[in-house]
């Protein structure tokens, strides 16, 4: 399972617009709109990097009103449980 974080740049009268389109992509897992200096974050949870490609250059690309886009694959998960189960010393 590849994990991608997608950030968005949108036209701002379309944000909710463009964040519903996108929640209804298969492979977008989560979609929250953020503040700061992008609008949308969408999380990607596919089979492999071809498939981010095509969801990014190919699905995305076709979405009116994306201005730019950022995308960053996850290396490593670190969940709360992880993170425990690292410092645990065991029974």
């Amino acid at each position: 399972m590849v994990t991608a974080i997608i950030m968005l740049s949108v036209e701002k009268k379309h944000i909710n617009q463009v964040a519903e389109k996108l929640a209804s992509i298969e492979g977008l897992a989560e979609v929250y709109s953020v503040s700061g200096p992008y609008d949308i974050a969408a999380i990607a949870r596919v089979q492999s990097n071809d498939a981010i490609s095509d969801l990014v250059t190919q699905q995305l690309a076709q979405i009116d009103y994306i201005i730019k886009t950022e995308t960053m694959l996850a290396f490593k998960a670190y969940s709360k449980d992880d993170l425990e189960g690292m410092f645990s010393v065991g029974v």
